[in-house]
């Protein structure tokens, strides 16, 4: 396997500015370039220091090119925020004002702009909306942080054939749990499976399908705005680390067929409890 490129400052730089508001980044530009533009001074040589003279020659060397390429980066990645911002709007417009059957509004949409409409959609329900780096932070593509300084844990699933099955709300459930969030939601352009339905009720994390989510951005159905957990619940606690449990049956050895209780952290927890 190949090791992955190390990026350099001036990309890190460009990555950030790209990822803050577009306002920001200018701003900082600005303030920036001012003031390396006060340390562009040829220094004053003193022969009876010549470190300092050495010191000074390359703060101002620095300071002279700094001024023009530092900021030049930081407003390319403005441009680049701004950009991408036009871009989710646009996205969450297209499927606001389209007349079209729910499965035609999503599917010509790639899975990174489902996110980004995922993401747009949430920023105009009030959260603070940050991306995760794809493959990153256990599958979870987007961070959301409430006005109730809460955090919330986002997975999209641009799935145009098969239904979201429960092993992938049962991995989040166990990533929103290790992370200590709040709650968390899962969204498809598709569907859902029973069994998904089935473990995310009682749960503190909401399954949005592909119909729920046009029907929302339309204003034709309201979206529950937090995951909560049912007042009353009778979920089985691990007896290895609290979390809850969740009904399922051996596959193989000598209780191959029966049903028993296991944590919704496997395979971090391998706690058990019989059904």
């Amino acid at each position: 396997m190949s090791r992955r490129r190390k990026s350099s400052f001036i990309e890190d730089l460009y990555g950030i500015a790209s990822l803050l508001p577009w306002w920001l980044s200018i701003s900082i530009a600005i303030g920036l370039y001012i003031y390396l533009d006060s340390l562009a001074v040829m220094p004053v040589i003193d022969p009876k220091k010549p470190m300092a003279h050495v010191t000074g020659s390359l703060t101002y060397y620095f300071a002279y090119y700094g001024r023009f390429i530092l900021p030049g980066v930081l407003i390319s990645g403005a441009v680049a925020s701004l950009l991408a911002n036009a871009k989710r709007q646009k996205l969450l417009n297209n499927v606001r004002f389209d007349a079209i059957p729910t499965k035609d509004v999503l599917a010509p949409i790639s899975w990174r702009e489902f996110e980004m409409l995922v993401g747009q959609f949430f920023r105009e329900k009030g959260y603070n909306v940050t991306e995760t780096a794809q493959g990153a932070d256990g599958g979870v593509d987007l961070h959301l942080k409430g006005d109730d300084g809460k955090t919330y844990l986002v997975q999209c699933k641009h799935w145009k054939a098969s239904k979201v099955p429960v092993n992938v709300v049962r991995e989040l459930y166990g990533v929103m749990m290790a992370q200590h969030a709040q709650g968390a939601f899962v969204v498809t352009s598709g569907q859902f499976t029973d069994e998904a339905q089935t473990f995310a009720d009682g749960k503190n994390i909401q399954l949005i399908d592909g119909r729920l989510l046009v029907s929302s951005i339309q204003g034709r159905e309201a979206l529950q705005e937090r995951p909560v957990i049912s007042s009353v619940s009778s979920a089985i606690q691990c007896p290895a680390c609290s979390s809850n449990m969740v009904l399922r049956t051996a596959k193989k050895g000598p209780n191959a067929g029966n049903q028993f209780y296991g944590c919704v952290r496997y395979p971090s927890c391998r706690g058990t409890r019989a059904a």
